[in-house]
């Protein structure tokens, strides 16, 4: 996700000047997604399903005991043109906390990002990784989605628009906090961040309303900062919490972290594929290194196993 959407706007930013036929465009076309999302809402099931609950042992002290494949979903964006950009679904052992299964679709965005509109601008791109999934491929069980789920101005954030469309679990890991329902980063809420200190601990996003919006987890013992979890579909918050712990290594879990980094890996080689084209057509040649020679991350559908990004891990920030 770009970092102007994950901030959920960045109301400080200067926003582009739009002409009075676009803005008229615009308010249609809000008008238009805002009654989409509210019928999809409907649909929107915050507590676990019957898939969730089967996933637990018979004596209910481990939530996960059948859990096999859980996935993550993110999209980069190319630096040097912010139409461009990749999307990718991952797929890991739960277990193991490894990729078995990863797709990429290089994407061009034809849709504008709006404030509270985000999912009408990426989740088609995310849909296109998970319909190509094959039956003999490893299908998730539940999805991790870099962006928010109920935790929205109008409670239905990507991972839940996602989960709806899919009738997959997901659950929303929002690295930075979208400020809904008159939270905001007060000193008050400032104190909870730092009181936060190991593995584990947490508070309640709750809003001026008195909702329950999601909950600022701290998921590695070396984190500064939480990530925010919140419901995307057919999931409870507290599984959701549970989860997010159970797959993290460092502040970001790893299904989320894996697809964020192996995403921008992927256009950055891409970008290199493209240059030394270039050059070639143009009589001209670079030495190939030992690792862009042997790198079969390249493929569109890998193996790859987990270790390949213990040194590449994301600022744990």
């Amino acid at each position: 996700m770009c970092a102007y959407a994950a901030s959920g706007g960045c109301n400080d930013l200067p926003k582009p000047s739009l002409s009075k036929d676009d803005e008229l465009l615009r308010a249609k076309k809000e008008e238009r997604w805002a009654s989409e999302q509210a019928e999809l809402k409907k649909k929107l099931s915050e507590k676990d399903s019957e898939e969730v609950l089967s996933w637990r042992s018979l004596d209910g002290s481990n939530l996960f005991k059948s859990l096999r494949w859980i996935g993550g979903v993110d999209i980069s964006f190319d630096k040097n043109n912010s139409e461009r950009a990749c999307a990718i679904l991952c797929v890991l052992d739960y277990c193991k906390l490894e990729v078995i299964y990863e797709k990429h679709v290089i994407v061009e965005m034809t849709e504008p990002y709006i404030p509270g509109f985000l999912a009408f601008r990426e989740v088609d791109h995310l849909l296109e990784c998970i319909k190509q999934l094959g039956a003999a491929d490893a299908v998730p069980q539940v999805i991790l989605v870099d962006g928010n789920g109920v935790l929205h101005p109008r409670g239905f954030g990507l991972a839940s628009h996602l989960g709806v469309l899919t009738g997959t679990p997901t659950i929303g890991v929002g690295k930075n906090l979208h400020f809904v329902d008159g939270m905001n980063r007060d000193d008050g809420f400032k104190e909870k961040v730092t009181g936060l200190k190991k593995k584990g601990d947490f508070f309640d996003l709750i809003g001026g309303s008195g909702r329950m919006w999601g909950k600022a987890v701290l998921t590695s013992d070396r984190a500064r900062n939480p990530v925010y979890v919140s419901v995307g579909h057919k999931i409870s918050l507290e599984t959701a919490t549970k989860l997010v712990l159970e797959c993290s290594h460092s502040r970001v879990p790893e299904p989320v972290r894996v697809a964020d980094h192996n995403s921008k890996l992927y256009l950055l080689e891409k970008s290199k594929q493209k240059k030394k084209a270039k050059q070639h057509s143009k009589g001209t040649s670079t030495p190939v290194s030992v690792t862009e020679a042997s790198d079969k991350s390249l493929k569109e559908d890998v193996l790859l196993p987990c270790q390949l990004f213990e040194d590449l891990s994301l600022e744990d920030t």
